[in-house]
């Protein structure tokens, strides 16, 4: 199983969110763990809301990232690791030299997909030392009856990075599950409807 980064260069795309619930349903069959990357530290918030032993492992990343990984990966099956919204810093550099995937949260709006063609620059440097680097965008906190919706996947595509065939809707039970230190899996019918388009998701991202 793979190192999966979620990038970005903004704030307020969801990477925190994916990271955590993608982790967690990937943990259902293989032992998963998410490297918090972050400096503003995000994921290690969201495990601090928990006392369950059994909840997915979260880490903080230290001084010596790349050999982090590098262990994390002899431990585990999966290892997610939450980037710092930004391509410049320089966790992410050295996250996208060592990581097999990078999923790249876009919420629909124009401001963010332009924020994109400098992450594109980012995942293109990094194949120069990493070439089975794959990369995808995700379009992410959707409103689907929107025209704007409609409108950023359609200017998404036209980028060169791929585009996930599923986008993840805009719903509360993610912030809910936060605040309990729970990913959507882990709540049974509430979180049915999230937890579906999650694992539509990891079928294209797992393949």
């Amino acid at each position: 199983m793979p190192v999966i980064a979620l990038v970005g260069n903004k704030g307020g795309a969801g990477k925190t969110t994916l990271s955590v619930n993608i982790a967690a349903g990937i943990a259902r069959d293989r032992n998963t763990a998410v490297l918090d990357a972050d400096p503003q530290g995000s994921s290690m918030q969201w495990r601090a809301f928990t006392d369950d032993d059994s909840t997915l492992s979260v880490y903080e990343a230290g001084d010596d990232l790349s050999g982090q990984i590098l262990a994390l990966k002899g431990q585990y099956d999966c290892l997610v690791i939450d980037c710092p919204p930004s391509v410049h810093a320089p966790q992410t550099n050295t996250v996208l030299r060592a990581c097999d995937i990078a999923l790249i949260p876009v919420q629909p709006s124009p401001v963010d997909l332009w924020a994109t063609v400098h992450t594109e620059r980012a995942i293109e440097e990094a194949r120069e030392v990493n070439p089975a680097l794959r990369a995808m965008l995700i379009l992410n906190q959707l409103e689907t009856r929107t025209t704007l919706s409609r409108l950023v996947r359609e200017a998404a595509e036209e980028i060169e990075l791929p585009v996930a065939k599923t986008g993840i809707r805009r719903r509360a039970i993610y912030r809910a599950t936060a605040l309990e230190g729970k990913s959507v899996f882990d709540i049974g019918r509430r979180g049915a409807d999230a937890a579906e388009e999650l694992e539509n998701l990891l079928k294209e991202v797992l393949i």
